[in-house]
């Protein structure tokens, strides 16, 4: 862009001194045409450098997800292609069912019979609960018909000894009384003899069978639920759109479940991040929101349209590691590191595929000095242009 404003200004200098000769051409104009130049490229691209900050590295990033499997077992099944794109839910590899299946079906199994046994012993423990029932019923009402013979006994002693009524029906409900007594000293002992049954299951232990046979369910339906999730973990699906790098899973191969050692990467596409590094007294007017322009030497003379998503205000260099060490005081001061800046792309060009490791340059346009945004755009395509030339001679 410099040399094509150094163009336009040296044509302008050649009409005014040479082609209409409006001027003179003596020392004082050739001391002022070499110095104007220099010092208003180096105000505009100063004050340019802060309204419309440039950057010549922009990135484009993606997540590395280190694909570890769930469950340890022999590779049956790897029907994917290393770097080549993946659809979501696509199956990335299968590891041998088998012994999974069968853990499934032993607990399937565990549980049926333990809710079996919860039956029986529901069934059981109901069964002396409705005799002890049924045995204290039976002696209220004995003794309900007690008292009332007894009552009887007393209306016909009165009436048999004043001569109104009859000895025979004095003596049967003595008789009456008698055999009520004798009846409910039989149902105490049937109760009595449940609550032993009871008392003695207490001692053993085993009025909790119905508990422990729940908590067993409980257990075996957990423990399904695990055996469940590992015959699903046999096969591992694409956690997003994306693609496989370092792909060297074959069958046959026996995958492990360590977390640092992963059996391939996979590069997530859907949501790639844009960084563009800035020195750090360039930022002083970006903010959230403002335009920006960036080019990828992927795609020679092509303008992508963002906007600034955040600042990342933190740098490895700004960390405090916490520990019991006091820091280290270097010989020489450490560089500067540069601040990310965030580009969110538009949608005109959200599909556009974004190569991880991409690299390029842009510029960001702020709020302020916008007259000066039109020099920079037409600097940004030119850098884009020369993007076309492969500068090297093999």
């Amino acid at each position: 862009m410099e040399l094509i404003l150094l163009i336009i200004y040296s044509i302008i200098v050649w009409l005014i001194f040479f082609k209409f000769k409006l001027l003179p051409w003596n020392i004082v104009s050739q001391v002022i045409v070499v110095t104007l130049p220099i010092f208003a490229l180096t105000v505009i691209i100063l004050f340019m450098n802060i309204v419309a900050p440039s950057s010549h590295d922009v990135r484009a990033m993606n997540y590395v997800i280190p694909v570890v499997p769930r469950v340890s077992g022999q590779v049956t099944d790897v029907p994917i292609e290393p770097n080549r794109p993946i659809k979501k839910g696509d199956v990335l590899f299968k590891i041998d069912p088998v012994p999974f299946q069968e853990a499934v079906n032993a607990a399937e199994a565990k549980l049926a019979e333990l809710k079996v046994g919860l039956v029986t012993a529901q069934a059981y423990q109901r069964g002396l609960d409705d005799e002890l029932k049924n045995a204290q019923a039976s002696t209220e009402a004995l003794n309900v018909k007690l008292e009332l013979a007894k009552k009887r006994v007393s209306q016909f002693t009165q009436l048999a000894t004043s001569g109104a009524g009859r000895r025979a029906e004095q003596e049967q409900s003595e008789s009456d009384v008698a055999q009520l007594t004798s009846q409910i000293a039989g149902a105490k002992a049937m109760e009595s003899k449940i609550k032993q049954k009871i008392d003695a299951r207490t001692e053993a232990g085993e009025i909790d069978e119905v508990a422990q046979a729940k908590a067993q369910i409980a257990k075996a339906e957990a423990d399904l639920v695990s055996a469940k999730y590992d015959l699903e973990g046999t096969t591992f699906l694409a956690p997003a759109n994306g693609r496989v790098a370092n792909l060297a899973l074959r069958p046959g191969v026996r995958a492990v479940q360590l977390p640092l050692s992963p059996v391939m990467s996979f590069i997530e596409e859907d949501d790639p991040w844009v960084l563009a590094f800035y020195s750090q007294n360039e930022l002083r007017y970006v903010e959230e929101g403002n335009e920006a322009e960036i080019f990828l030497k992927t795609y020679p003379d092509r303008i992508i349209k963002c906007k600034v998503d955040s600042i990342l205000w933190a740098t490895a260099q700004g960390q405090m590691p916490i520990s019991g060490n006091l820091p280290n005081t270097l010989p020489h001061e450490m560089p500067d590191q540069r601040i990310a800046v965030r580009l969110l792309v538009e949608p005109r060009d959200k599909d556009l595929f974004l190569a991880a490791g991409a690299r390029g340059g842009g510029a960001i346009y702020t709020e302020k000095g916008k007259f000066l945004h039109i020099i920079r755009k037409v600097f940004v395509r030119v850098s884009t242009k020369v993007d076309w030339f492969v500068f090297k001679l093999h």
